[in-house]
């Protein structure tokens, strides 16, 4: 895939403005994302200097216009300018992260903490058409958009007049991350009496009545005219969070259409595509731009796709962004989850190579040396990543793995703890942390980990075996079996899934399905050695176990 010269500063301005945009909502992922892949241009700038050291300024054949943000809506427009010095303080209140006062700035008056319950009304029926990619949805009598419930009679005090959209989205998600630092103070200890679903963002509810609020007096799903897309993906957040998730789905879909170049937004709609079927459903409902491509490769690494077509997408994108540390990311994983870990190992020791403090993946580079296994290299990059940032969860997974190479468990689960402490989200933590467990025979603990590593992406089908190895050695062999094939959905051309599904079925006595169970291990894998695939013993040093 080619680009010409105006396609590429068309690219160049777009992804300009993201940068900027996000960066002014505090959605510093995104801004982060958009900002590499802006720098991973075949050509940039800062390349064109002379023999004298001189850069050639007098060149603007390829440089991209100034960053115009102009809200061409002049309401919003004159609402932004009268702003200004607030939404100034407010910014820098949540770069202080002082999230409450940041959130006092535009709404000095509490959130209200009704609990809505929101539903899709036609939940089979996606949002968007596919010829003008608009959003369509169920009505009510009166016309409004349907949001989910019959929104309550708006307090007067509930959500502030002649407020733009960009303060709205700043207050409202500091109000979110302020619930979200709340929340992991009083989750406390890791796997602690109060930590996973028990503890919850205590804001939420409020969130969702003032976006519903909002939603409504504009009518709601059906009409895109009067929204810039960034508080359709808060929205979308918010009602993830309740588990509502085909409602959050439309919104998500939404977002991304109105703002393409939010990366953030494309991420948690990710986390809604359970299958390759659903990935095909969601692509038509996509904006066709570059960004729906990234959301196929992401998409496809998730669902461990290591098909000719994933390979060249990335291929196409990798002739357009060939510096891009992301895409070399994205590639090297498929290669892993592929078991190609000679040539995951070469991707990402040149990554390290040229940009030597980037964590971002590199816990998947210490899973890869942990299996091949190759402690010398696992010590270096565990030295780079902890000089690096000692405080970054990828650091303490990489010093979990390195520790766990070594059989000394203890230090291992107490990396992979800090690193949970660090971001309970990080999901490659909770799998590994349960995988030690299963080594100390620990398995309450084990169960627990791998209960909390699918909660946070259902997709991992090493946590749903390691859930499986958890109740076989509590001998538990219905509950083995359910954890089991739920793995071997996930992952169906993986032999050792099918042969623990077979082991399942011999222990629940239904000696026909384990036989038939036993055979599509042979179909899918070649000569299997028969005691490490076969044999009944469920812990220990397990293939599977950091694969």
């Amino acid at each position: 895939m080619a680009l010409s010269n105006e396609q590429q500063l068309e690219l160049q301005t777009q992804l300009q403005q993201a940068v900027v945009a996000c960066g002014e909502r505090c959605l510093y992922f995104a801004a982060k994302w958009s900002a590499e892949l802006l720098n991973s241009f075949a050509t940039s700038n800062d390349d064109r200097i002379d023999e004298n050291g001189n850069t050639d300024i007098d060149d603007d054949t390829n440089t991209p216009p100034p960053v115009d943000l102009t809200n061409h809506n002049r309401k919003e427009a004159r609402l932004e300018a009268k702003e200004l010095p607030r939404y100034l303080l407010a910014k820098s209140l949540f770069d202080c992260r002082e999230f409450d006062r940041c959130a006092a700035v535009f709404l000095p008056t509490p959130l209200p903490h009704s609990t809505p319950s929101p539903q899709v009304t036609s939940p089979t029926r996606l949002p968007l058409s596919t010829a003008n990619h608009r959003l369509s949805s169920p009505y009510n009598a009166k016309g409004k958009a349907a949001l989910g419930r019959q929104a309550a009679k708006p307090q007067a005090h509930a959500l502030p007049r002649n407020l733009s959209q960009k303060a709205l989205f700043l207050a409202l998600y500091a109000r979110y991350m302020s619930g979200e630092k709340r929340k992991n103070e009083d989750s406390e200890t890791i796997l602690g009496p109060a930590d996973g679903p028990v503890t919850a963002n205590k804001e939420i509810p409020g969130i969702l009545a003032l976006l519903e609020e909002h939603f409504n007096a504009r009518g709601g799903l059906q009409d895109i005219t009067n929204s810039q897309g960034w508080l359709d993906y808060l929205y979308g957040i918010a009602l993830l969070r309740t588990k509502s998730d085909a409602l959050a789905k439309q919104w998500l879909l939404r977002s991304v259409n109105l703002q393409p170049y939010n990366w953030s937004a494309w991420l948690e709609l990710a986390s809604l595509v359970g299958s390759p079927e659903e990935m095909q459903q969601f692509s038509e409902h996509l904006p066709r731009n570059i960004m729906s491509l990234f959301f196929h490769i992401h998409c496809s690494q998730e669902l461990y796709q290591q098909t000719p077509e994933v390979f060249h997408t990335l291929a196409q994108m990798e002739s357009i962004f060939p510096r891009s540390a992301y895409l070399q990311q994205q590639k090297a994983t498929l290669h892993y989850h592929a078991k190609d870990h000679e040539s995951a190992l070469h991707i990402f020791g040149t990554l390290l190579k040229e940009q030597p403090y980037r964590l971002d993946g590199m816990e998947i580079f210490s899973e890869v040396l942990y299996l091949l296994p190759d402690r010398p290299k696992l010590a270096t990059l565990a030295s780079i990543a902890s000089d690096t940032d000692k405080f970054r969860p990828e650091t303490n997974c990489i010093l979990g793995n390195y520790y766990s190479l070594i059989s000394e468990h203890e230090k291992a689960i107490l990396h992979f703890r800090r690193a949970l402490t660090l971001d309970r989200n990080f999901q490659a933590a909770w799998t590994l942390m349960g995988h030690e467990y299963i080594e100390l025979k620990n398995t309450q603990a084990a169960i627990e980990s791998y209960r909390r590593a699918v909660d946070t992406n259902r997709k991992d089908y090493r946590a749903w075996y390691g859930l499986g190895q958890g109740y076989e050695m509590l001998e538990c062999h219905s509950y083995s079996l359910f954890y089991y094939q739920r793995a071997a959905a996930l992952r169906p051309g993986e032999p050792k899934m099918w042969a623990a599904v077979g082991n399942a079925y011999a222990k629940c006595n239904k000696p026909a399905n384990a036989i038939q169970a036993f055979k599509r291990a042979l179909v899918v894998g070649s000569q299997m050695d028969a005691t490490s695939s076969f044999g009944s013993s469920p812990a220990g040093n397990d293939p599977l176990a950091h694969a």
